[in-house]
This record gives structure tokens, C-alpha cells and sequence, in this order.
């Protein structure tokens, strides 16, 4: 059943969000069709900045709210796929440890981050601890891992997903978490929620329920290209990997995609949401791609995981 809407997280049908000005959005719609990624990711300076100054990633949220917090389990180990060394935190909710069976939400960082940061303002214990509209969030455990700056793709050498799949999931199903009847969700913000969406698409009979925030989308190589140089290693992996193409591979499955408008990345959003799955919830506001959007969508995003895991 399609997740429902609230008066404060409207959802969008396609046709909606595609035919609605949101204000500045309708500009940068147009910006992208001509440079405008040129300018968001840095390599003409100053939009980020300009957005600052002018008020439009100002975002207003309730406080966290995370009156105690549960266990954590950090360390290493050796990935084949990734061929390093990689960290981990595993995260239980307040009651909870070692030994308990609990759906599993995995966590993926955003570029130039690891397991230690791929929260804003928070960490994994406190996450799972969260109190939304004065309420706990049902029991959840959370995992978070490093998986380098390749936007949660393959490159040669280097199988962050891969990793993910074979054996992060399989190290924490050992330990009792996201084993049957016990579900998977997937969340993530910037690279981060492009891989959580990646990963639904690849493995949706592994992923049951997904929540993006800010997503890294393209929606050609050469945008692609032209930000990061590193973000796909070619324009088949691109071909292979791109959410918007593979997005039916959601069919289904709820699936919450947050965006502000003065995001730079909202453009490859508009995309995807011209395309995605009656099961998808696309929430559009007001914000940049910063940390104020981030912490703001965090709760909903825990919330709505926990709706749909539990």
C-alpha cells in the first residue's frame, strides 16, 4: 500500500511536481538544461554561497530529541570487494544490544565522509534513539559503513555496493539483524541516498523500504562528469548504475526522496520523480544541500523506515 501523506510532507505525484513552479525551482530546472552544474558544484564558484547569503538555505526544525541512547559496536574489517580495510558502527535502539533481532537500516555516507559521519548532527545511536512529534522510533538497528568517494557504484578495484551486499549485510544478519521475518530499509544523504536508492534498484528483493535525502542524481555522464570526475569510472558504468533509468526496478516499494529546492542536485530529483513508482513519496522544500536540509529530513525519513520496517 502506497505510504500516505501528510499536511507536512505533501506527496507529489509526477505530474504535479513536474508542472509546479515551487518558486525558484522552475529557475533551476531551466539552469540545468544550460550549465547549471557548472556553477552548483564548484567549478564555476560562489552559488552555494550566493543561496547563503540570500536566505534560501535557511531551514528551520524541531530540535533532535534522543532522551537516552542504546549500544554501539565499531570496527574493521577486510573487504575482497573493496580490497581495503573498511569501518563500521552497528547501532541498537535504547533496550536493545548484542543478540537482539531487529530490522536493519543501512546507512550509507555522503561524499568525503565515512562510517563515523554519515548522519548529520547525529550520531547512529542517536538516530535509532530518536523521539519524533514526541514519540520513540520503533526499534531499529543501524549500520553504517565506509564506502570510499565512487557514489556507491563499481569501479575497477573497488565494489562499494558489492561490499554492502556480500558482506556487510551478511556480518550483521549473523548478529541477528535484517534476518527474516526481520526487514532491511535503506537511508542516505547526498552520494549517500543516490547509493540507498542504487541499492534498492539492484537488489529489491533484499531492500524493503528506502529513504533518500538530498540524492545525488545525474541524469547525463557529462553532468556526471563534469562534477565529479571520479563519480562513475565510464559511460557504461554510468549507463549501468544511473536511478533514473532503472527506477522501475521500485515498483512497489515505498520509497522516500527529499529535495530542496536550491539543491543542486534537485534537477536529476525532478527527473526521477518524473519516472518513479506510484510507491514513491517525493517531498520538495524549501533548502539547499547543506547541513540545516539534512538534519530537517532526517526524522521524517527515520519515521518513515520505521513505518515501513516494523
Amino acid at each position: 500500500m502506497p505510504p500516505q501523506s501528510t499536511a507536512d510532507e505533501p506527496r507529489l505525484s509526477r505530474r504535479r511536481l513536474l508542472g509546479w513552479g515551487l518558486g525558484g525551482a522552475a529557475v533551476v530546472v531551466v539552469a540545468a538544461a544550460s550549465g547549471f552544474e557548472l556553477v552548483s558544484h564548484d567549478v564555476l564558484p560562489g552559488k552555494q554561497t550566493l543561496d547563503e547569503l540570500d536566505g534560501a538555505c535557511s531551514v528551520s526544525s524541531p530540535p533532535l530529541v534522543f532522551p537516552t541512547t542504546g549500544t554501539s559496536i565499531s570496527g574493521t574489517f577486510f573487504s575482497r570487494a573493496r580490497a581495503t580495510e573498511v569501518g563500521y558502527t552497528i547501532a541498537y535502539p535504547p533496550g536493545h544490544g548484542p543478540g537482539s533481532a531487529l530490522p536493519l537500516i543501512v546507512m550509507l555516507h555522503g561524499f568525503g565522509a565515512d562510517h563515523t559521519n554519515a548522519l548529520a548532527d547525529m550520531t547512529p545511536a542517536q538516530a535509532v534513539a530518536l523521539e519524533v512529534d514526541g514519540h520513540p522510533l520503533p526499534p531499529m538497528a543501524m549500520v553504517t559503513v565506509d564506502g570510499g568517494g565512487g557514489y556507491w557504484n563499481p569501479h575497477p578495484g573497488d565494489d562499494p555496493l558489492g561490499m554492502v551486499v556480500d558482506e556487510l549485510i551478511p556480518m550483521c544478519r549473523e548478529r541477528g539483524l535484517g534476518v527474516a521475518p526481520q526487514k532491511i530499509g535503506t537511508m542516505g544523504i547526498s552520494m549517500g541516498g543516490y547509493g540507498a536508492i542504487l541499492l534498492a534498484e539492484k537488489y529489491p528483493d533484499l531492500v524493503t523500504a528506502v529513504a533518500a535525502i538530498s540524492p545525488a542524481i545525474w541524469t547525463t555522464y557529462d553532468e556526471a562528469r563534469a562534477a565529479n570526475a571520479g563519480a562513475y569510472a565510464s559511460l557504461d558504468a554510468f549507463r549501468a548504475d544511473d536511478a533514473v533509468t532503472h527506477v522501475r526496478a521500485l515498483d512497489g516499494k515505498p520509497v522516500r526522496i527529499a529535495s530542496g529546492t536550491d539543491d543542486p542536485f534537485h534537477p536529476g530529483v525532478v527527473a526521477l520523480a518524473g519516472v518513479v513508482p506510484s510507491s514513491t513519496t517525493v517531498v520538495v522544500s524549501s533548502g539547499c544541500h547543506t547541513d540545516p536540509f539534512f538534519v530537517s529530513q532526517e526524522p521524517p525519513s527515520l519515521q518513515f523506515l520505521g513505518r515501513h520496517l516494523t
